[in-house]
């Protein structure tokens, strides 16, 4: 599906086959003798198809065409590596190019994937469940093949196409260094996974960032401060008001702490152990009923949640005979 947003400006609904996120939202900008795509879904051939026949029928030269990735899954930037040219810029963040090793691609990740794996085992994931998790996660199966080199994007960095201006904006906390654009005339924010409107933004742990939900939070209260007409999700519908969503994330995690605090209640547990107590938006009896790579989230999440409690002063981890386990202070 193709809409005009603003003059020049379109979104490219791109399906995500068989994920709950339903699809991607990909953002075309028409420049005098440039085009700007923001992201691209995951590389699949189910995704490929319906983008390059939006793309066609937009009449986008790809010779003539720059990318921006708001951040490094697979269902952001999967494609960029068949969609870029050689005479492609595909911008990206700084802080998140250093994380993947300077460009995104096939090998980016794969000491990151060995790293993550033996976190998750430390904090109580099942060895065969993870190896499950591990083989369908879709950030290893759809990523792009091809190593593409990024042109590093920072804070208050500017990227012009056409009448549009924008402005790099550093959210991190869904990722590492997650980076929305906002265009400041136009008071329109690309707000990628960082803001979703009947969805909420998955806030997992990070080797590579310290408290993930804590960046999470200042990042919301700093995008609160935005000027902003129109919020261009990476996912789902559009929608004007910005503040009255950030006000409803900063519930829902305030809740999901309270939860994670009840679940401490009756004595020291791991992540995996805490996570069935949490309330997670899953068609599912129980937690063993939960898809295995959807328990991988969950538990990811629960890390975080966790790691921002201990951030508080209010559980202490401990780790014995090679597991961690949390409790209440």
């Amino acid at each position: 599906m193709i809409e005009e947003l603003l003059p020049d400006f379109y979104r490219i609904e791109v399906p995500l086959p068989r994920s709950p996120l339903k699809a991607l939202n990909s953002y075309v900008i028409r420049g005098g003798d440039r085009f700007l795509i923001v992201d691209t879904a995951f590389n699949r051939e189910e995704c490929w198809q319906p983008t390059i026949a939006a793309l066609d029928e937009l009449g986008v030269d790809l010779y003539r065409t720059d990318f921006f990735i708001t951040h490094l899954h697979a269902d952001h930037s999967g494609l960029v590596g068949r969609l870029a040219k050689p005479s492609s810029r595909v911008y990206f963040s700084k802080v998140e190019a250093a994380v993947i090793g300077g460009g995104i691609g096939e090998g980016e990740a794969h000491g990151h994937w060995r790293d993550m794996a033996q976190y998750y085992l430390a904090n109580g994931f099942p060895t065969e469940e993870l190896e499950i998790a591990l083989q369908g996660h879709p950030g290893r199966r759809y990523n792009s093949k091809q190593f593409i080199s990024v042109t590093p994007v920072q804070e208050g960095d500017t990227i012009k196409v056409g009448d549009y201006k924008f402005v790099g904006i550093l959210t991190a906390g869904h990722t590492p260094g997650h980076m929305c654009l906002y265009e400041p005339e136009k008071k329109v924010l690309i707000a990628g996974d960082h803001l979703l409107i009947d969805i909420t933004p998955n806030i997992t742990t990070w080797l590579e960032l310290e408290n993930s939900l804590k960046s999470y939070l200042d990042n919301l209260k700093k995008v609160y401060q935005l000027d902003v007409r129109l919020v261009l999700p990476g996912h789902r519908r559009l929608w004007d008001d910005h503040r009255k969503r950030i006000r409803e994330l900063e519930e829902h995690h305030r809740n999901r702490l309270a939860e994670a605090l009840t679940a401490l209640e009756s004595g020291p547990k791991t992540a995996w152990e805490v996570a069935p107590y949490i309330t997670w938006d899953i068609e599912a009896d129980s937690w063993a009923d939960f898809p295995t790579v959807q328990k991988f989230f969950a538990v990811g999440e629960t890390l975080a949640h966790l790691n921002y409690l201990e951030g508080e002063g209010k559980v202490k981890r401990v780790t014995k005979n090679g597991k961690v386990f949390y409790s209440l202070i």
